[in-house]
Protein backbone atom coordinates (compact mmCIF):
# COMPACT_ATOMS: atom_id res chain seq x y z
CA UNK A 1 0.00 0.00 0.00
CA UNK A 2 2.87 2.47 0.64
CA UNK A 3 4.44 1.82 -3.00
CA UNK A 4 0.76 2.01 -4.24
CA UNK A 5 -0.13 5.50 -2.54
CA UNK A 6 3.42 7.14 -3.32
CA UNK A 7 3.15 5.98 -7.16
CA UNK A 8 -0.93 7.38 -6.99
CA UNK A 9 0.20 10.90 -5.10
CA UNK A 10 -2.03 9.33 -2.25
CA UNK A 11 -1.12 9.42 1.74
CA UNK A 12 -0.78 6.58 3.71
CA UNK A 13 -1.63 4.69 6.97
CA UNK A 14 1.33 3.86 9.05
CA UNK A 15 2.12 0.60 9.36
CA UNK A 16 1.19 0.42 13.13
CA UNK A 17 -2.00 1.59 11.68
CA UNK A 18 -2.74 -0.54 8.83
CA UNK A 19 -2.21 -4.16 10.96
CA UNK A 20 -4.32 -2.64 14.01
CA UNK A 21 -6.88 -1.83 11.32
CA UNK A 22 -6.56 -5.53 9.92
CA UNK A 23 -6.96 -6.92 13.17
CA UNK A 24 -9.75 -5.00 14.74
CA UNK A 25 -11.31 -6.11 11.22
CA UNK A 26 -10.44 -9.62 11.42
CA UNK A 27 -11.53 -9.65 15.70
CA UNK A 28 -15.05 -7.35 14.11
CA UNK A 29 -16.39 -10.10 11.85
CA UNK A 30 -14.57 -13.33 13.51
CA UNK A 31 -18.55 -15.10 13.74
CA UNK A 32 -18.06 -14.82 10.19
CA UNK A 33 -14.84 -17.22 9.27
CA UNK A 34 -16.20 -20.10 7.51
CA UNK A 35 -15.14 -23.53 9.44
CA UNK A 36 -11.36 -25.31 8.98
CA UNK A 37 -11.32 -26.24 4.81
CA UNK A 38 -14.71 -24.08 4.10
CA UNK A 39 -13.26 -20.87 3.11
CA UNK A 40 -11.69 -17.89 4.46
CA UNK A 41 -11.95 -14.69 5.83
CA UNK A 42 -10.98 -12.37 3.01
CA UNK A 43 -9.43 -9.02 4.44
CA UNK A 44 -9.63 -6.46 1.81
CA UNK A 45 -7.60 -3.02 2.48
CA UNK A 46 -8.45 -0.02 0.36
CA UNK A 47 -7.42 3.99 0.43
CA UNK A 48 -9.23 5.38 -2.06
CA UNK A 49 -9.57 9.52 -2.93
CA UNK A 50 -12.33 10.36 -1.49
CA UNK A 51 -12.77 14.23 -0.80
CA UNK A 52 -14.58 16.74 -3.54
CA UNK A 53 -12.71 17.47 -6.34
CA UNK A 54 -13.80 17.63 -10.38
CA UNK A 55 -10.23 18.65 -11.86
CA UNK A 56 -7.14 16.41 -12.34
CA UNK A 57 -5.14 16.45 -9.51
CA UNK A 58 -4.78 14.42 -6.12
CA UNK A 59 -8.35 14.26 -3.75
CA UNK A 60 -7.94 16.74 -0.91
CA UNK A 61 -9.16 14.13 0.93
CA UNK A 62 -8.35 10.08 1.16
CA UNK A 63 -10.13 7.50 3.25
CA UNK A 64 -8.99 4.60 4.29
CA UNK A 65 -10.58 1.15 5.04
CA UNK A 66 -10.74 -2.29 5.50
CA UNK A 67 -13.86 -4.51 4.45
CA UNK A 68 -14.20 -8.49 5.26
CA UNK A 69 -16.09 -11.18 3.92
CA UNK A 70 -16.35 -14.73 3.76
CA UNK A 71 -14.63 -15.93 0.49
CA UNK A 72 -14.63 -19.59 -1.23
CA UNK A 73 -12.21 -20.66 -3.84
CA UNK A 74 -11.49 -17.93 -6.25
CA UNK A 75 -12.02 -19.61 -9.50
CA UNK A 76 -15.37 -21.24 -9.37
CA UNK A 77 -13.72 -25.31 -10.33
CA UNK A 78 -11.93 -24.40 -6.88
CA UNK A 79 -8.33 -26.52 -6.87
CA UNK A 80 -9.09 -27.74 -10.58
CA UNK A 81 -6.11 -27.31 -13.21
CA UNK A 82 -6.48 -24.06 -14.91
CA UNK A 83 -6.98 -23.73 -18.68
CA UNK A 84 -5.26 -20.16 -19.72
CA UNK A 85 -5.14 -18.55 -23.00
CA UNK A 86 -2.38 -16.57 -24.02
CA UNK A 87 -3.01 -12.95 -24.93
CA UNK A 88 -1.31 -11.03 -27.68
CA UNK A 89 -3.51 -8.33 -28.43
CA UNK A 90 -4.47 -7.00 -25.66
CA UNK A 91 -2.23 -6.17 -22.97
CA UNK A 92 -2.38 -5.60 -18.79
CA UNK A 93 0.47 -3.23 -18.31
CA UNK A 94 3.34 -1.02 -20.06
CA UNK A 95 6.35 0.06 -19.16
CA UNK A 96 6.10 3.46 -16.99
CA UNK A 97 2.23 2.93 -16.07
CA UNK A 98 0.90 1.10 -12.92
CA UNK A 99 1.30 -2.18 -13.69
CA UNK A 100 3.60 -2.57 -10.56
CA UNK A 101 1.43 -1.33 -8.10
CA UNK A 102 -2.11 -2.76 -6.42
CA UNK A 103 -4.41 -0.10 -8.44
CA UNK A 104 -7.62 -0.42 -10.19
CA UNK A 105 -6.09 0.20 -13.37
CA UNK A 106 -5.03 -3.40 -12.86
CA UNK A 107 -8.22 -4.86 -13.46
CA UNK A 108 -10.52 -2.61 -15.33
CA UNK A 109 -7.84 -3.01 -19.11
CA UNK A 110 -7.81 -7.38 -18.74
CA UNK A 111 -12.25 -7.47 -18.45
CA UNK A 112 -12.10 -7.51 -21.99
CA UNK A 113 -9.73 -10.35 -22.84
CA UNK A 114 -10.95 -12.58 -19.55
CA UNK A 115 -14.87 -12.36 -21.07
CA UNK A 116 -13.20 -13.37 -24.68
CA UNK A 117 -11.23 -16.21 -23.45
CA UNK A 118 -14.10 -17.40 -20.96
CA UNK A 119 -16.78 -16.71 -23.92
CA UNK A 120 -14.12 -19.45 -25.58
CA UNK A 121 -13.92 -21.74 -22.24
CA UNK A 122 -11.03 -20.59 -20.80
CA UNK A 123 -10.29 -19.73 -17.38
CA UNK A 124 -7.98 -17.16 -17.79
CA UNK A 125 -5.62 -15.17 -19.63
CA UNK A 126 -1.86 -15.29 -19.93
CA UNK A 127 -0.36 -11.57 -20.76
CA UNK A 128 2.58 -10.96 -22.74
CA UNK A 129 5.01 -8.23 -22.70
CA UNK A 130 3.69 -5.23 -24.72
CA UNK A 131 6.89 -4.10 -26.20
CA UNK A 132 8.31 -7.63 -27.72
CA UNK A 133 5.12 -9.63 -27.36
CA UNK A 134 7.13 -12.36 -26.37
CA UNK A 135 7.96 -12.37 -23.06
CA UNK A 136 5.75 -13.64 -20.04
CA UNK A 137 4.04 -11.10 -17.82
CA UNK A 138 1.21 -12.19 -15.61
CA UNK A 139 -2.15 -13.86 -15.81
CA UNK A 140 -4.84 -11.31 -14.94
CA UNK A 141 -5.16 -11.31 -11.51
CA UNK A 142 -2.23 -13.18 -10.42
CA UNK A 143 1.17 -14.11 -10.72
CA UNK A 144 2.48 -16.80 -13.04
CA UNK A 145 5.60 -19.68 -12.32
CA UNK A 146 6.75 -22.24 -14.68
CA UNK A 147 8.69 -25.83 -13.66
CA UNK A 148 11.36 -27.54 -15.35
CA UNK A 149 13.20 -30.31 -13.21
CA UNK A 150 14.01 -28.64 -10.34
CA UNK A 151 14.25 -24.96 -11.20
CA UNK A 152 11.18 -22.86 -11.04
CA UNK A 153 11.03 -19.60 -12.69
CA UNK A 154 8.87 -16.90 -12.60
CA UNK A 155 8.89 -13.27 -14.36
CA UNK A 156 11.04 -10.64 -12.90
CA UNK A 157 9.20 -7.38 -11.16
CA UNK A 158 10.58 -4.98 -13.50
CA UNK A 159 7.59 -2.01 -13.01
CA UNK A 160 5.01 -4.17 -15.18
CA UNK A 161 4.29 -6.70 -13.00
CA UNK A 162 2.77 -6.92 -9.31
CA UNK A 163 5.72 -8.41 -6.40
CA UNK A 164 2.68 -9.84 -4.71
CA UNK A 165 3.09 -11.26 -1.29
CA UNK A 166 1.79 -14.39 -1.97
CA UNK A 167 4.90 -14.46 -5.12
CA UNK A 168 6.93 -13.84 -2.80
CA UNK A 169 6.07 -16.31 -0.09
CA UNK A 170 6.31 -19.01 -2.72
CA UNK A 171 9.47 -18.41 -3.54
CA UNK A 172 10.76 -17.97 -0.14
CA UNK A 173 9.11 -21.91 0.48
CA UNK A 174 11.05 -23.31 -2.85
CA UNK A 175 13.93 -22.23 -2.05
CA UNK A 176 13.82 -24.06 1.67
CA UNK A 177 12.10 -26.68 -0.13
CA UNK A 178 15.47 -27.25 -2.67
CA UNK A 179 14.66 -25.81 -5.77
CA UNK A 180 16.34 -23.44 -7.60
CA UNK A 181 14.56 -20.01 -8.26
CA UNK A 182 14.88 -17.84 -11.64
CA UNK A 183 13.28 -14.46 -11.40
CA UNK A 184 13.83 -13.39 -15.34
CA UNK A 185 12.44 -12.29 -18.53
CA UNK A 186 10.57 -16.15 -19.61
CA UNK A 187 10.44 -16.18 -23.15
CA UNK A 188 6.63 -17.71 -24.23
CA UNK A 189 8.43 -20.20 -26.13
CA UNK A 190 9.51 -21.91 -23.02
CA UNK A 191 5.88 -22.59 -22.09
CA UNK A 192 5.98 -25.88 -24.53
CA UNK A 193 9.10 -27.63 -22.64
CA UNK A 194 7.78 -26.46 -19.51
CA UNK A 195 6.66 -29.66 -16.63
CA UNK A 196 4.30 -27.75 -14.40
CA UNK A 197 3.10 -24.23 -14.76
CA UNK A 198 1.06 -22.75 -11.55
CA UNK A 199 -0.08 -19.22 -10.53
CA UNK A 200 -0.02 -17.22 -6.96
CA UNK A 201 -1.95 -14.44 -5.53
CA UNK A 202 -3.95 -13.36 -2.59
CA UNK A 203 -7.04 -14.99 -3.23
CA UNK A 204 -6.06 -17.75 -5.76
CA UNK A 205 -3.04 -18.77 -3.12
CA UNK A 206 -1.62 -21.63 -5.89
CA UNK A 207 -3.49 -22.46 -8.41
CA UNK A 208 -2.53 -25.31 -10.73
CA UNK A 209 -2.57 -24.79 -14.73
CA UNK A 210 -3.30 -27.87 -16.33
CA UNK A 211 -2.89 -26.09 -20.19
CA UNK A 212 -1.99 -23.17 -21.93
CA UNK A 213 -3.22 -22.37 -25.37
CA UNK A 214 -1.15 -20.24 -27.48
CA UNK A 215 -1.55 -19.41 -30.80
CA UNK A 216 -4.13 -22.55 -31.43
CA UNK A 217 -1.81 -25.16 -29.79
CA UNK A 218 -2.80 -26.08 -26.40
CA UNK A 219 0.13 -27.86 -23.80
CA UNK A 220 -0.27 -29.74 -21.31
CA UNK A 221 1.12 -30.12 -18.11
CA UNK A 222 1.69 -32.30 -15.15
CA UNK A 223 -1.28 -31.45 -11.76
CA UNK A 224 -2.37 -33.55 -8.89
CA UNK A 225 -1.08 -34.75 -5.55
CA UNK A 226 2.60 -35.39 -6.75
CA UNK A 227 3.23 -32.23 -8.31
CA UNK A 228 5.26 -29.70 -7.16
CA UNK A 229 2.68 -26.76 -7.30
CA UNK A 230 0.69 -28.82 -4.80
CA UNK A 231 3.69 -29.52 -2.31
CA UNK A 232 4.15 -25.85 -2.30
CA UNK A 233 0.35 -25.13 -1.91
CA UNK A 234 0.98 -27.70 1.08
CA UNK A 235 3.50 -25.70 2.60
CA UNK A 236 2.05 -22.27 2.74
CA UNK A 237 -1.29 -23.45 3.46
CA UNK A 238 -0.10 -25.59 6.14
CA UNK A 239 1.65 -22.13 8.09
CA UNK A 240 -1.62 -19.90 7.39
CA UNK A 241 -3.39 -22.51 9.17
CA UNK A 242 -0.84 -23.16 11.92
CA UNK A 243 -0.49 -26.89 10.79
CA UNK A 244 3.28 -26.25 9.81
CA UNK A 245 5.41 -24.29 12.37
CA UNK A 246 6.01 -20.74 11.37
CA UNK A 247 9.61 -19.77 11.49
CA UNK A 248 9.31 -16.63 9.00
CA UNK A 249 7.09 -14.49 11.36
CA UNK A 250 4.73 -14.66 8.64
CA UNK A 251 1.47 -15.58 10.47
CA UNK A 252 -0.14 -12.96 13.69
CA UNK A 253 -2.24 -14.39 16.68
CA UNK A 254 -5.38 -12.18 17.55
CA UNK A 255 -6.87 -12.79 20.79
Amino acid sequence: MKIGAERMCMPCPSIDQFVDAVKQTALANKRWIPPAGKGTLYIRPLLMGSGPVLGLAPAPEYTFLIYASPAGNYFKDGLAPLSLYVEDEYHRASPGGAGGVKTISNYAPVLKAINRAKNRGFSDVLYLDCLHKKFLEEVSSCNIFIIKGNVISTPATNGTILPGITRKSIIEIAKDLGYEVEERLIPVDELVNADEVFCTGTAVVVAPVGNITYQDKRIEYITGAQSVSWKLYSNLVGIQMGLIRDTKGWTIDIQ
